[in-house]
C-alpha cells in the first residue's frame, strides 16, 4: 500500500485554512487503497483505479462547478494537469512532461509550498485588480483634464507618479509570508 506523502495531511488543512473548500485524490491505486490514504490525509473524496483517461475526465466535471488545480508529478498526471484551471508539479519526481505541462512547478517534492503558492497567487491577483483600477482611474481622470487644459507636463508628472504607486504596490507581495506555517 502506498503510503501518504509526508506532510500531505497537514498540507490539506492548510489550504482548507486558506478557503479550499473541496479536495479530492485522483489515484491509479485500488480503491480500498485510496479510500485508506484519502482518510489518512483528509480528503473529502478519493477516486480510486483511474487511467489517466479517467482523471482527465473527473477533473472536466470537477472544473464544470469550480476552479480546480491538479496536482501532480507523472507523464499519467500530464493531461489531467493541462485540464484543471490550474496544473502543480512536483518537481524533484516529476516527470518531463509533466513540468512542461504544468502551470506551476514545485522545484522539490515538499506538499507544504503549495499552501504558500496559493496565498501568494490569491495576493498577487488582488494587487494586479488594484494595479489596474488606479491605472485606469489615473488615465480617466486625466484624459478629460489635459482636454480641459491640464499641461502636458504636469499630465505626465501624474502618469509617472501613478507608475511608481503601481510598482511599489506590487512590490508589496516581496514581503508575502506563508501564514499557515505557523
Amino acid at each position: 500500500m502506498d503510503a501518504p506523502r509526508r506532510g500531505a495531511a497537514a498540507t490539506v488543512a492548510a489550504l482548507r485554512g486558506l478557503g479550499v473548500t473541496r479536495t479530492v485524490m485522483l489515484p491509479g491505486d485500488d480503491q480500498r487503497v485510496a479510500d485508506a490514504v484519502g482518510r489518512a490525509v483528509g480528503v473529502d473524496e478519493a477516486f480510486g483505479g483511474l487511467m489517466p483517461q479517467d482523471e482527465v475526465a473527473e477533473v472536466a466535471r470537477l472544473r464544470r462547478t469550480a476552479r480546480t488545480a491538479m496536482i501532480g508529478d507523472g507523464v499519467n498526471d500530464a493531461p489531467a494537469m493541462a485540464g484543471a484551471t490550474v496544473g502543480v508539479a512536483m518537481g524533484a519526481a516529476g516527470s518531463a512532461v509533466a513540468l512542461e505541462t504544468a502551470d506551476i512547478a514545485l522545484m522539490s517534492d515538499d506538499l507544504s509550498h503549495l499552501p504558500f503558492i496559493t496565498g501568494l497567487s490569491r495576493r498577487a491577483g488582488r494587487v494586479i485588480r488594484q494595479n489596474l483600477w488606479l491605472s485606469l482611474g489615473i488615465v480617466a481622470v486625466l484624459v478629460p483634464a489635459t482636454a480641459l487644459g491640464l499641461g502636458i507636463g504636469p499630465a505626465v508628472l501624474v502618469h509617472e507618479g501613478s507608475t511608481l504607486v503601481v510598482v511599489a504596490n506590487a512590490l508589496r507581495l516581496l514581503r508575502y509570508r506563508d501564514r499557515s506555517a505557523g
